[in-house]
């Protein structure tokens, strides 16, 4: 694969959730009455092994989840959000920098996080499922690009052109935007996965999120971010962790 440099500034990030903002994987999480088979699964779907297409609907069905359980994720999202991430979203807002959320995860809870990250509803791009009256789950968006393989590119590739991106990502349905956008970075403060590294344009080891600082922005804008109160902590923090 031809090799590639980021090449800050860019006016769109887009942030994969699990595993990347978060330190957790939502669906192991709602699944943990059956933690190791859905854990497989997701490993497996993660790293290319398997079609995502014959993981998502296997992994519900398994954990046949009920509302108020989806909704709990939400929260844990948050309690294990990674070191930095919410900083991270406030410095990319405030050079007004568009922030999204490319996720194969549950909608609801996803969504959740989002705006605890400070972000609207319409940032988030996720799986909606569905309960009947009594909350059980009866089944998900199949027609969802989320649900398969590719379908985090084709969602990039569909968005409004003209800004310059980069994909934040741990796994490989995110390493698969790479085609779709500026720059594909792996972050690896969480999860380690050499075959989605090696189709990265930067790899960021770092255990915090502000490792990512070098890379998406530029020198310019990291002198204004540590020179803005708001941002100084965060600025510090990438400086150490380089």
């Amino acid at each position: 694969m031809p090799n590639r440099q980021p090449n800050p500034p860019f006016d769109r990030v887009a942030f994969d959730c699990d595993s990347t903002l978060s330190r957790i994987e939502g669906i192991d999480e709602l699944g943990r009455e059956h933690r190791a088979e859905i854990e497989a699964l997701t490993q497996r779907a993660m790293n290319g092994s398997l079609p995502l297409t014959e993981v998502y609907g296997k992994r519900l069905a398994t954990i046949r989840p009920l509302r108020n359980e989806v909704a709990t994720i939400g929260r844990l999202y948050i309690e294990n959000a990674v070191p930095g991430a919410r900083e991270l979203v406030a410095a990319l807002r405030s050079l007004g920098k568009e922030v999204l959320i490319l996720s194969g995860g549950l909608r609801m809870p996803v969504v959740t996080f989002a705006q605890w990250l400070g972000l609207r509803d319409e940032h988030v791009h996720a799986v909606q499922i569905s309960f009947d009256g009594d909350g059980r789950y009866t089944t998900y968006d199949t027609k969802s690009p989320l649900v398969r393989n590719d379908g985090k590119r084709e969602i990039m590739a569909g968005l409004p052109e003209g800004k310059r991106t980069a994909f934040v990502g741990d796994g490989i349905t995110d390493a698969e935007t790479r085609t779709a956008v500026d720059a594909f970075v792996c972050f690896r403060g969480v999860a380690r996965r050499p075959e989605v590294a090696e189709h990265a344009d930067a790899v960021v080891d770092t255990p915090s999120l502000a490792g990512l600082l070098p890379v998406l922005f530029t020198a310019q804008e990291q002198d204004r971010l540590g020179r803005d109160p708001r941002h100084r902590d965060l600025v510090r923090r990438a400086s150490l962790e380089a």
